[in-house]
């Protein structure tokens, strides 16, 4: 009889494609998946050629591009060009602003900005938890300037 019992009550735990997500413990889970599913299929019909509305950049959402979606995009605007084509093209630009700013040198791309490395001081920090006194050592981070011309396209202006 308590083997029967185990079965029943496991059976009622463990989604089968009869009962769908029906029984499932996790419905919290399954309920976020199922409105993130939805609103990205909303996002690529709205738009009508697959590409997601957050890369089109609307008012008070945070936009984000994809290295991926950054180079479907520019092979869609270049046809001619295989996609492999395109991929190996993005990640060349980004090896070498990498490669020019590990080495300590600046990037300059005229009407977009600047790449340059900050060197941060050794200092004496504080633990947010304890209040204890931490050292902190030196550290190089990346920087970026934005251009001109994206200045006044982002403030509205075109230059």
């Amino acid at each position: 009889m308590k083997t029967a019992g185990r079965q029943r009550s496991r059976a009622a735990r463990v989604p089968s494609p009869q009962s769908g997500w029906q029984g499932c413990q996790s419905t919290t889970r399954r309920n976020s998946l199922e409105r993130t599913a939805a609103r990205i299929g909303e996002l690529r019909e709205a738009n009508g050629q697959g590409t997601p509305d957050h890369c089109r950049g609307r008012e008070g959402k945070r936009v984000v591009m994809t290295k991926s979606e950054l180079i479907q995009h520019i092979a869609d605007l270049n046809p001619h060009l295989y996609h492999r084509d395109v991929e190996r093209i993005v990640t060349t630009i980004f090896d070498e602003i990498s490669e020019a700013l590990s080495r300590g040198d600046r990037v300059e791309l005229r009407g977009f900005g600047a790449f340059s490395v900050k060197k941060r001081e050794a200092r004496i920090g504080r633990n947010p938890r304890t209040g204890a006194a931490v050292n902190v050592s030196e550290k190089h981070v990346p920087f970026f300037k934005t251009g001109k011309q994206l200045r006044e396209r982002l403030n509205g202006r075109e230059g």
